[in-house]
Order: C-alpha cells, then sequence, then structure tokens
C-alpha cells in the first residue's frame, strides 16, 4: 500500500501533463506546468493578500482579503476592504465555515448553483492548483510580462461550459498572480493577488 501511495503523485503528474496537451518532451509550458503543480501538491501552507471581484450580473462586489492558508489545518481569511466590513474574518477547515466579527455576518449568497461564495474562492482556486484537471495551458502576456497561464475544467467537458478555472503563475518563483472561476464562460469570481508566498516541506 505505501508504495502504491508513493506512485500515485507521479501518475497524477503524468496524466496532467497529458491534459495540456504533452507527453514526454513536452513544451517548456507544459514542463513548467508539471513543475508548478507538483510545488503545490508538496504545499504545506500559504500566505496572500488578494483584491477579490464578485459578480452577481446585476451586482459587483469587490473586496481585499489577507489570507493564512493551511492545507491540514485551520485557514483564515480576512477582510481588509472595504472599510465597512474590514476585519470580517472567515475560519475555514475541513467540517465547516465560521464568519466572525462582533456579530456582524459577511452575506454575500451563492454565487452558483454549486453554493460557491466569494469566500470559497481561495481554498477552491488553491484546490485547482493543485488537483485541477489542466485543459489548457500555455505562455502569455499579463500587463506585459511573461506568465504562465492554465485552465481547469472537468475532464469531460467543453470551453465555456460549466465550471471552469483560469490561473496565472510567475514563471520564476511559481506564485500565484491571478485566478477566474467562470461559470458558463462568464467570470463571477476573479482574483488578483498582490502578494503570495508559499511553505513547502523541509527537504
Amino acid at each position: 500500500m505505501r508504495q502504491m501511495k508513493r506512485w500515485i503523485p507521479a501518475l497524477f503528474l503524468l496524466l496532467v501533463l497529458a491534459a495540456c496537451g504533452g507527453g514526454t518532451g513536452g513544451s517548456p509550458a507544459e514542463e513548467l506546468a508539471l513543475a508548478v503543480r507538483g510545488e503545490y501538491l508538496d504545499m504545506t501552507a500559504c500566505t496572500a493578500v488578494l483584491d477579490v471581484t464578485a459578480d452577481y450580473g446585476q451586482r459587483v462586489y469587490d473586496y481585499t482579503i489577507d489570507v493564512s492558508y493551511v492545507k491540514e489545518g485551520e485557514s483564515v481569511l480576512t477582510v481588509t476592504a472595504p472599510e465597512e466590513i474590514a476585519g470580517i474574518t472567515a475560519r475555514i477547515n475541513k467540517e465547516s465555515v465560521v464568519l466572525e466579527y462582533d456579530g456582524v455576518r459577511w452575506e454575500t449568497g451563492d454565487l452558483d448553483g454549486t453554493g460557491m461564495s466569494p469566500v470559497d474562492a481561495v481554498p477552491v482556486v488553491l484546490e485547482y492548483a493543485r488537483e485541477g484537471f489542466m485543459a489548457e495551458c500555455g505562455m502569455e502576456a499579463l500587463e506585459e510580462t511573461p506568465v504562465l497561464r492554465v485552465v481547469c475544467r472537468d475532464p469531460e467537458g467543453t470551453a465555456g461550459t460549466g465550471l471552469e478555472c483560469s490561473l496565472w503563475f510567475e514563471p520564476e518563483t511559481h506564485a500565484l498572480l491571478r485566478a477566474e472561476l467562470s461559470q458558463d464562460g462568464f467570470v463571477v469570481i476573479q482574483c488578483v493577488f498582490t502578494q503570495f508566498e508559499m511553505v513547502l516541506p523541509e527537504s
């Protein structure tokens, strides 16, 4: 059983690379995507600051959030803007999500039929970065800077249908720069990371 567990991550990474359209001898973008995926699988924690835009169609909300994420433990997300809800804190673990702030409730509602809300954005994005099926990957310019873009969706899905996650990574540090969660081609949550630091196991 232990030997099988050791092989599972390697087999998973091979499937991921194949999903991007490559295999052995893949393009530089595919090889970079494989390296990034390996780091996010190994990551034990991260800290981040991000601007989140949640688009309900007729209503659009903007937040700035500080994140302290722990893979096997409690993650803490604190709203720092806008001022009227600054200080609201979400504590997330495998069993529950608790919002705290002097009895004030952070009411935003669901963004899609799956029940996803803005407070779920960071855990969902990190889950895609670690384990999402990578349907597309390539290098592109983000504000004139070369970045790696990865698009994750259902293995049986097609572009622009269902839930998709687009991720942009810094090629050298592999830090998340941007993420978009889309439902049927419409971007419901956009995250722009102004800071991102991952914690990897000590070798």
